[in-house]
């Protein structure tokens, strides 16, 4: 209900092994109160919803990849983290890359509405994004021909091809 009481537009997607039974349900004032601006679906290409410019703000459970998908689009975060490296990788995104905002493990609908608003309207939500614009643009310098990250990769491949 927190994302429903935001008031933003939303994609949602709940994946069939991630609920009870073959779907989730949802009480019948979120559908009512989302109908007009939420996509509820099963499955998405991530990344490519992540590099659509209307996107801003992807709600993650901080896995690596999602991470790594979410920074090199220029998207902030909203972090949830459950488990194994969730909660380093949270870390990292909140406090030193400046690019999140965390959800209480004791999750409260007023918070994921508090944080959903900033996020997308308050003053750190604009740093936020700035701050992730800046690690998208670092990403492709990493990754471009000259890059650290190309250059890293061909040593490795020459120092493998080497042995």
């Amino acid at each position: 209900m927190g994302i429903a009481n935001s008031g933003h537009p939303f994609l949602w997607i709940i994946r069939p092994d991630l609920v009870n039974g073959d779907s989730a349900i949802l009480p019948p004032d979120f559908n009512e109160e989302t109908r007009t601006r939420a996509f509820i679906t099963a499955w998405c290409p991530q990344e490519e919803v992540l590099n659509h410019p209307s996107v801003g703000g992807f709600l993650t459970h901080c896995g690596w990849n999602s991470m790594i998908e979410s920074m090199s689009a220029g998207v902030p975060m909203l972090c949830w983290p459950y488990f194994g490296d969730q909660q380093t990788n949270c870390k990292y995104a909140c406090k030193d890359w400046e690019v999140g905002l965390e959800i209480d493990s004791n999750v409260k609908q007023e918070e994921v509405e508090r944080l959903m608003k900033e996020l997308m309207e308050g003053e750190k939500g604009k740093r936020m994004k700035k701050r992730a614009k800046d690690w998208k643009r670092l990403a492709f310098e990493a990754t471009s021909e000259h890059g650290s990250s190309s250059t890293n990769l061909d040593k490795l491949v020459r120092e493998i091809i080497a042995k």
